[in-house]
C-alpha cells in the first residue's frame, strides 16, 4: 500500500497508552499523534462511564484538560450530538432498497441530491450529513465486497482519497463504528477498508481507537485472506495492512504469526512479521527467521510444510523484486550466513577484514559461538532447497560452499556441523560447479579424514564424522546409492528427494581419489571400537561401517582380518543393547561360512576361537559359583551376544553343509566340551528379565534354543521357573532374616553322611537352601547331587526327599545340563559306582536310556523318579537334535563323495541320504519305544509287592467300574482281575508304586501327544496284559489307539490280535464312543472269522484270553449283545462238537447256551432269585487236567453268565 506513504500512523507507544488508558503517557504525546486518537478520547470524556471510582474521575479530568486545547474536538463533539438511532434506521432502509434493486446506484435514502462532488459535499455539510455521506459510501463498499465472491477490487472513492479531509473522514468513520456496532461490525469494516486507497491508514486509526478489537480484526483479516498472499494485489495489500497493525502493536506480532500458520493463509505475512521482529535478547544463538522457517519446513505438520513450500516455489517464478517478502527473506538469510563467516570469498559481499593468513588454502575457522547457528543455517538451506525447491543464486551457492568447507572447533557441535556439511554436499552436489570448487571440496574431505581421530578425542563423543565418511565410501563401492540417500536424510533429519544419478560425480571422487576399497578396509580395522557401546549412543559409529564392509565382503576380498575387531567390540557392550549388534553378528557369520566368490573359496573370515569364547564365560562361571559382590569382567550383554554368535554359527553351519560340500569346504564346528562349559540356561534366564533392554536378542536366543537345544525349552521347565521365581518365593525370601545362619557345602555334605541320625539337621539346612535364589544354589549343586544315593535308604524321611527334589528343580532352571550329568552319575547302581564309570553329556545324548540304568530303588522313590523322568524326557529330545545335527553335518559331505564316485549313474546320489534318514528315524523310534517299554515294566509290581497283595488293579481302580456282587459271581476277565476292591491292602492306593505309576503315565501321555507314532509302535510291540487297566485309565491320550486297532487286528501274529482285543475291551469301557462301537463290532467279526480258520491248538490259545473281553463289549455297548451271543454259541458249538467226537457229552452245554441266548431274561430272573449260578462246579484241578475244548466250553458258558450278570446289575 504505497498510496499511504507519508501519512502519520499510530505509534506503538501511543497504542500501548490507549490499551492501558495511561493518561500520563497520553499527555506526553505530540499534537499530531494525539489528533489520531481524538475520537476515542472524546467519547471517553463525554460518555457516562461504567467505572465510578475516584481514580477514574481524576483520570477523566486529566483527559478533559488534555482535550481542552485541541480545536478538532469541537467537530467530534458535534458528530456525537447526532441522533444515531434515526441514522441507523435510514441506513437499514437503504440496505433493503439496494437489495431490492440489485445493488444498483439508484436513489439513496441516506444521501440525496448531491449537487457537487463527494469531497465538496463533505466540506459544506453539517455533522449529520457528513455522517450520512461517509456511512453511505462505506455501506456501498461493504455490499460490493459481499457480492464480489472473493475477487479483489480497488474502489475509487473521492472521500477516502482526498488528503485534506482524511482526518475528518477518519473521525467520522471511528464515530460511526463506535455508535453503530451492529450495523458496522468492525471486522467487516476492516475488510472493506482494504479495497480503498489509504485503507491501511484508516484501519490502523480505527483499531487504535478501539484497541480491544486488535486480535479480532487481525484474525478476521487472516481468515479471509489468500493462501498465497504474494500472488495477488489483494494479498499484498492485506499483508501490508496486517504488518502495519503489528508494527502498531509489536507485542502481539508473534501471536498474529501463529494465527497465520494455524490458518495456512498469508505466508508472506508470517515471514514479514519475523523480519520485523526484534528480539529482546540480541545474543540468541539462532535468529528468529531461521527458527521460524525451519519450524515450518521441518515440523511434523505436512499441511503447513506444503503451504510454505508453495510460497517459496511461486515466489521464485516472479522476477526478483526488492519489495517481495521472499527476496527480503533470502537477503536476510544471506546476510546472517555471511556474518558468521570469518572470511568470505564472495565478490558481492564485503569481507570481514579479520582474516588470519589462510589466503592459500581457502579454508577458514568458524568461531565456537557461531557453530550452532551455522548448523541451523545449513539445515534450513537444506530444507529450502530439498523440500521447498529453492534454487540458490550464484551468490548464495558460493557463500554456502564457503560455510560448508569451513573448519569448526573440535566440540560436539563442531562434529555435528561437519556431518551436516558433508551430507549437504551429498544431497546437493550442484553446489560444486567449477573445478576450483571441486578441488576445494576434495581438500576439505581430506582434512576430515585427517582430523577425525582428533575431533573424536577432543570433542569427547563416540560418534564422529569419520564413521560417516567410511560408511559413505563403502556404500559408493558397493553401489548402494539408496543407502547413501537414507543416510543423508537421516543425518539431516528431513526427507529429501535425491536422484541417485546426481551422486555420480561424488561417487567418482570417493572411489577414485579419496577412498579406494583397499584403503577403506585397512582404515576400518584400525578404527577404535566404541567403548561401552549401547543404544544410548546415537549417530554413525564404527560398527555401522564394519557392518557394511562385512555385507560387501570387502575384508575377505582384500584379505583383511576383522575377527579381532568384532571380538573387541562385542566385549565393549552394555545395556540397552545397540540395534546394530545382531545384524553385525549375522553378517560376520555369513562371511565365515560363505566365500566372497566361487573362484576363491578360501576367501572367508576366521571364526572366534574357543579360547576367546571361554575367556568371556570364565567370570560368568565364577559368578555362578557364588562369588557374589565380585564385579564381572564382561557384561551380561557381551555374554549373551557371544552365546547368540555360537548358536547362530552352529545353526548356519548345518544349514550350509550342502553348499560347503560342493566347494569341498568344512569349517570347524565348536566342540561339545566348549558348549558344556557355557551356562546357556542361566544366561537365557538372565536375558528374560532384561527383554526391554536387549531388544530382540531374547526372542532370537529362544528360537535358536528351540531348534538346537530342545531339552532346554521344556514346558515343564517354564512352569517350574514360575514357581521358583514367582511372587510367593519372593515373599518367602523377604521374610528371611539377616542373622540367619549360613551353611557351607561341607556342613551339607556331613549332614548327608550321618543319615539317618542327622535327619533334623539336614532338614534345617535344606529348608534354608529353599529360600535362596537358583543362582545362589549353584555352589551346593555338587553336594546335593553326590549324596542323592544316600537318600534311597528306607529310613530317610519323605520330607527330605521332597525338599531335595524341590531344590533340584530350582537348580534345573539355571544349570540343567551339568545338573543332569551329575545326577545320572550319582544315581548309578552301587556296582557301577565301584567301577567309577562316569558318563558325559555326549554319552547321554547318544544313549538317553542310560538315565534309566540307575539304582533300582529309584523306581520306588517318587521324588527321585520325577527327577529321572524329567531327565529322560530332556535327553530324548536332546538325542533327536544331536542325531539330526550329526546327520546334517556329515550327510552332504558323504553325498558329495558318492556323487563324485558314481557319476553317470542315475538316482545313485540320493540313495545314501535317504537310507541315513531312515536309519536315524528308526533309531529314534527304537529309543523312544524302549524307554516306554522300560517305564511300563517299572509299573509292574515286584514279586515282593505281589506277595503283599499289590497289583495293577488294586493300585488303579479297574476302568470297568464297580459292579455290585461282582466279587461273589465270578471273574469277568483274566486272572489279574480279582475282586479286591473291598479288601484294599494297606498302602495300596497311597503306595510308592502307585505314585510312580502316576508319574510314568503323565510322561507317557506327553510323549504320545508329541508323537502319536510312539503310541502306535509301543502297542504294536505289545506289553503285559496286566498293565492295560493302568495304561488305559492313566494315560488320557491312549484313546488314539482306536485309530490303529483295526490295523493291529489285521496282523498275522496271534499274540498281537489277542492284545488288540484286550486293549479294545478296556478302551470301550473307558471311551464309549461311536468309534469304539464300530471297532468293537469289527473285533467281534474278526473273532468269528478266526473261529473258522484257526487250528485246534490256536483256537484254545486265542479264545481263552479274548472271550472274557466280550463282557466289556456288551457292558459298554448293549446293542452288541446279539452279535456276542451268536459268537459265543458258535464257539460253544465248535468246541462241543470236538468234545463229542472224543467222548460222550455228559453235560448238555449246547442246550444251555441256546437257552441263554434265546431267553436271557428268564435266565436273569433265575440268577436274581438265587445266590449262585446253577452251573456245574468244576475244581481247578479238574479244569486244568481237562481237554482244552472242555475248558473253552466252560469259559464260553462263564462268559455268557457274566454278560447276563453285568446286564442285570446295570439295570
Amino acid at each position: 500500500m504505497a498510496d499511504s506513504t507519508g501519512l502519520q500512523f499510530v505509534s506503538a507507544y501511543a497504542f500501548e497508552a490507549m490499551q492501558k488508558v495511561d493518561v500520563v503517557r497520553l499527555a506526553a504525546l505530540s499534537d499530531t499523534e494525539l489528533r489520531l486518537l481524538l475520537p476515542c478520547l472524546v467519547r471517553m470524556a463525554l460518555c457516562a462511564p461504567a467505572d465510578q471510582s475516584q481514580l477514574w474521575a481524576q483520570d477523566k479530568k486529566l483527559i478533559l484538560r488534555l482535550l481542552s486545547g485541541v480545536e478538532a474536538v469541537n467537530s467530534i463533539v458535534a458528530l456525537l450530538s447526532v441522533d444515531f438511532h434515526a441514522l441507523e434506521q435510514d441506513a437499514r432502509k437503504e440496505q433493503q432498497l439496494r437489495h431490492k434493486v440489485g445493488g444498483s446506484n439508484g436513489e439513496s435514502i441516506l444521501v440525496s441530491q448531491l449537487q457537487h462532488g463527494l469531497t465538496l459535499e463533505f466540506e459544506h455539510s453539517d455533522p449529520l450529513r457528513r455522517l450520512r455521506l461517509t456511512l453511505s459510501e462505506l455501506l456501498a463498499i461493504m455490499n460490493k465486497v459481499v457480492d464480489s465472491n472473493g475477487e479483489f477490487f480497488l474502489k475509487s472513492s473521492e472521500l477516502f482519497e482526498s488528503p485534506v479531509y482524511l482526518e475528518e473522514v477518519a473521525d467520522v468513520l471511528c464515530i460511526l463504528q463506535a455508535e453503530l456496532p451492529s450495523l458496522l461490525p468492525i471486522v467487516d469494516v476492516a475488510e472493506a477498508l482494504l479495497h480503498v486507497r489509504n485503507g491501511d491508514w484508516f484501519l490502523c486509526l480505527l483499531v487504535a481507537n478501539v484497541p480491544d478489537s486488535f486480535n479480532e480484526v487481525c484474525r478476521g483479516l487472516i481468515k479471509n485472506g489468500e493462501r498465497q498472499d504474494e500472488e495477488s494485489v489483494g494479498g499484498r495489500r492485506r499483508t501490508e495492512a496486517l504488518r502495519q497493525l503489528c508494527q502498531m502493536n509489536p507485542s502481539q506480532a508473534l501471536n498474529i504469526r501463529a494465527m497465520v500458520v494455524e490458518e495456512c493463509h498469508l505466508p508472506g505475512l508470517g515471514v514479514a512479521l519475523t523480519l520485523d521482529y526484534k528480539p529482546d535478547a540480541a545474543d540468541e544463538a539462532v535468529s528468529p527467521l531461521v527458527s521460524y522457517v525451519s519450524g515450518l519446513l521441518l515440523g511434523t505438520n505436512s499441511k503447513v510444510r506444503t503451504w510454505f513450500s508453495m510460497f517459496i516455489r511461486n515466489g521464485q517464478q516472479r522476477k526478483r523484486e526488492s519489495s517481495s517478502v521472499l527476496w527480503q527473506m533470502r537477503r536476510q538469510l544471506l546476510l546472517e550466513l555471511v556474518a558468521i563467516l570469518p572470511r568470505s570469498r564472495s565478490t558481492h559481499v564485503p569481507n570481514d577484514g579479520d582474516m588470519e593468513g589462510e589466503n592459500i588454502s581457502g579454508y577458514s575457522g568458524l568461531r565456537e559461538e557461531h557453530v550452532v547457528k551455522a548448523s541451523a543455517l545449513l539445515r534450513l538451506y537444506c530444507a529450502l532447497m530439498g523440500i521447498a525447491g529453492l534454487r540458490p543464486t550464484d551468490e548464495e551457492a558460493e557463500q554456502l560452499l564457503q560455510l560448508m568447507t569451513s573448519r569448526p572447533p573440535a566440540t560436539p557441535a563442531g562434529v555435528r556441523f561437519v556431518s551436516l556439511s558433508f551430507c549437504k554436499l551429498l544431497a546437493f552436489p550442484t553446489l560444486v560447479s567449477t573445478p576450483e570448487q571441486e578441488q576445494l571440496m576434495v581438500m576439505w574431505l581430506s582434512w576430515m579424514i585427517k582430523e577425525e581421530e582428533y575431533f573424536e578425542s577432543a570433542a569427547g563423543v563416540s560418534a564422529s564424522f569419520g564413521e560417516m565418511l567410511l560408511l559413505v565410501a563403502m556404500y559408493f563401492h558397493s553401489n548402494q546409492l539408496s543407502s547413501i540417500i537414507e543416510l543423508v536424510c537421516s543425518t539431516l533429519g528431513m526427507k529429501i528427494a535425491i536422484k541417485p544419478s546426481s551422486l555420480s560425480k561424488m561417487k567418482t571422487i570417493f572411489v577414485q581419489e579419496i577412498f579406494t576399497e583397499q584403503v577403506v578396509t585397512a582404515h576400518a580395522v584400525r578404527v577404535a571400537v566404541t567403548n561401552n557401546l549401547s543404544a544410548n549412543i546415537s549417530g554413525f559409529l564404527p560398527i555401522h561401517c564394519i557392518y557394511q564392509l562385512l555385507r560387501s565382503r570387502a575384508f575377505t576380498k582384500h584379505k583383511v582380518s576383522i575377527k579381532d575387531w568384532i571380538y573387541r567390540q562385542l566385549c565393549e557392550t552394555t545395556t540397552p543393547m545397540h540395534t546394530q549388534l545382531i545384524p553385525l553378528i549375522d553378517a560376520y557369520i555369513n562371511s565365515i561360512l560363505t566365500p566372497a566368490s566361487k573362484a576363491n573359496p578360501e576367501a572367508t573370515n576366521q571364526p572366534v576361537t574357543e579360547q576367546e569364547i571361554l575367556n568371556i564365560f570364565v567370570c560368568s562361571a565364577a559368578q555362578g559359583e557364588g562369588s557374589r559382590g565380585g564385579r564381572q569382567r564382561y557384561s551380561i550383554t557381551t555374554q549373551l551376544l557371544i552365546l547368540y554368535y555360537i548358536l547362530s554359527y552352529e545353526e548356519n553351519l548345518l544349514a550350509s553343509t550342502k553348499q560347503l560340500a560342493l566347494m569341498q569346504r568344512k569349517p570347524k564346528s565348536y566342540s561339545a566340551a566348549l558348549m558344556d562349559q557355557i551356562p546357556i540356561k542361566y544366561l537365557v534366564t538372565q536375558a528374560q528379565g532384561l527383554q526391554q533392554e536387549l531388544g530382540g536378542l531374547h526372542s532370537a536366543l529362544l528360537r535358536l534354543l528351540a531348534t538346537n537345544y530342545p531339552h532346554l525349552c521344556l514346558v515343564e521347565d517354564w512352569v517350574c521357573e514360575e514357581e521358583v521365581t514367582g511372587t510367593l518365593p519372593l515373599l518367602r525370601k523377604m521374610m528371611l532374616t539377616s542373622n540367619t545362619c549360613r551353611y557351607t557345602q561341607s556342613q551339607l555334605h556331613q549332614a548327608f553322611q550321618k543319615l539317618p541320625s542327622s535327619s533334623p539337621r539336614l532338614m534345617r539346612i535344606l529348608e534354608h537352601l529353599t529360600l535362596l535364589s537358583p543362582g545362589d544354589l549353584i555352589p551346593y549343586a555338587e553336594a546335593l547331587t553326590a549324596s542323592m544315593a544316600l537318600l534311597l535308604e528306607s529310613a530317610v524321611p519323605r520330607r527330605i526327599l521332597q525338599t531335595l527334589s524341590k531344590l533340584w528343580m530350582g537348580l534345573n532352571t539355571v544349570m540343567p545340563r551339568r545338573l543332569w550329568v551329575m545326577t545320572v552319575n550319582a544315581l548309578q547302581p552301587s556296582a557301577k559306582l565301584l567301577r567309577q564309570q562316569r558318563y558325559t553329556q555326549n554319552d547321554l545324548m547318544v544313549d538317553p536310556l542310560i538315565v534309566l540304568r540307575c539304582d533300582q530303588r529309584v523306581y520306588r522313590c517318587p521324588p527321585f523318579m520325577d527327577i529321572v523322568l524329567h531327565m529322560l524326557n530332556g535327553y530324548l529330545l536332546a538325542s533327536k537334535a544331536y542325531l539330526h545335527g550329526h546327520l546334517k553335518e556329515t550327510a552332504d559331505f558323504d553325498r558329495q563323495t558318492q556323487t563324485v564316485s558314481s557319476l553317470g549313474v542315475p538316482g545313485q546320489p540320493d540313495t545314501p541320504e535317504v537310507t541315513r534318514e531312515e536309519l536315524k528315524n528308526a533309531l529314534l523310534a527304537a529309543q523312544d519305544s524302549a524307554a516306554v517299554q522300560i517305564l511300563l515294566e517299572v509299573c509292574l509290581p515286584t514279586s515282593e509287592e505281589q506277595r503283599l497283595g499289590a497289583n495293577t488293579e488294586s493300585l488303579l481302580r479297574s476302568i470297568r467300574g464297580p459292579i455290585p456282587g461282582k466279587a461273589k459271581q465270578g471273574s469277568l476277565g483274566p486272572k489279574v482281575r480279582g475282586g479286591v476292591e473291598n479288601d484294599e491292602p494297606e498302602g495300596g492306593l497311597f503306595s510308592d508304586l502307585r505314585e510312580v505309576q502316576c508319574l510314568i503315565c503323565c510322561l507317557l501321555h506327553q510323549m504320545f501327544i508329541a508323537d502319536p507314532n510312539i503310541a502306535k509302535l509301543v502297542h504294536f510291540q505289545g506289553y503285559p496284559q496286566a498293565l492295560l487297566p493302568l495304561t488305559v485309565a492313566g494315560i488320557p491320550s491312549i484313546h488314539i489307539c482306536l485309530d490303529f486297532i483295526p490295523e493291529l487286528l489285521a496282523q498275522p501274529q496271534l499274540e498281537k490280535q489277542i492284545f488288540a482285543i484286550q486293549l479294545l475291551s478296556y478302551l470301550c469301557t473307558q471311551y464309549a464312543l461311536p468309534k469304539s462301537l464300530s471297532v468293537a463290532r469289527l473285533a467281534i467279526s474278526v473273532m468269528g472269522t478266526l473261529l473258522t480258520v484257526l487250528t485246534h491248538a490256536k483256537r484254545f490259545s486265542f479264545f481263552m484270553p479274548t472271550l472274557p473281553c466280550l463282557v466289556a463289549f456288551c457292558q459298554a455297548f448293549p446293542p452288541l449283545y446279539d452279535e456276542v451271543a451268536s459268537l459265543l454259541v458258535q464257539v460253544g458249538q465248535v468246541c462241543a462238537s470236538d468234545v463229542a467226537t472224543k467222548a460222550r457229552d455228559i453235560d448238555p452245554l449246547i442246550a444251555r447256551l441256546q437257552y441263554l441266548k434265546d431267553k436271557p431274561q428268564e435266565a436273569a430272573v433265575q440268577v436274581e432269585g438265587s445266590s449262585k449260578l446253577t452251573l456245574p462246579q468244576r475244581t481247578a484241578e479238574e479244569l486244568s487236567g481237562a481237554d482244552p475244548d472242555v475248558q473253552l466250553c466252560y469259559c464260553v458258558e462263564a462268559t455268557f453268565m457274566d454278560i447276563i450278570s453285568s446286564t442285570l446289575h446295570g439295570l
